[in-house]
């Protein structure tokens, strides 16, 4: 099956070993893994190997609604890119990019079929921005 492609960005003012270490180390993924305020990522695992799983619990602060995110990783290449295939089949890939003094974050995401791209674009969008003032902040 095919799905369209969505590509989020963000260029990190931090060091390139830093942005990694906070992208993939579960204790910060629940520090930053959530588009807003009102929501939590109360736990996520990671064993970052091909093949290892990835998981993070999204909540809303509230308790109201959650969902469990992951998947396999079938690209782990240190400090340059990360290459996850979810349940669902769809994929989703991270690259690293020093640039300056900073690192370029991007990920292009297969799109699900439920809800609306932009929807989709500017929530995985948000999550990467929490992600950048984390890393910043840290």
């Amino acid at each position: 099956m095919t799905f369209p492609q969505i590509t989020i960005t963000a260029l990190v003012d931090a060091p390139l070993a830093k942005v990694w270490r906070y992208w993939t180390e579960p204790e910060h993924i629940t520090q930053w893994n959530f588009a807003s305020d009102d929501w939590c990522c109360p736990r996520a695992t990671n064993d970052l190997r091909v093949g290892g799983t990835y998981s993070a619990r999204m909540e809303a602060q509230d308790g109201s609604f959650g969902f469990d995110f992951g998947g396999d990783w079938f690209d782990v290449t240190e400090g340059k890119s990360l290459g996850l295939k979810m349940g669902d089949g769809r994929s989703a890939r991270t690259t690293f990019t020093p640039e300056g003094t900073g690192t370029r974050v991007t990920t292009v995401f297969d799109a699900e079929g439920t809800h609306p791209l932009e929807m989709q674009r500017d929530g995985w969008q948000a999550i990467l921005n929490n992600f950048k003032g984390y890393a910043e902040r840290g």
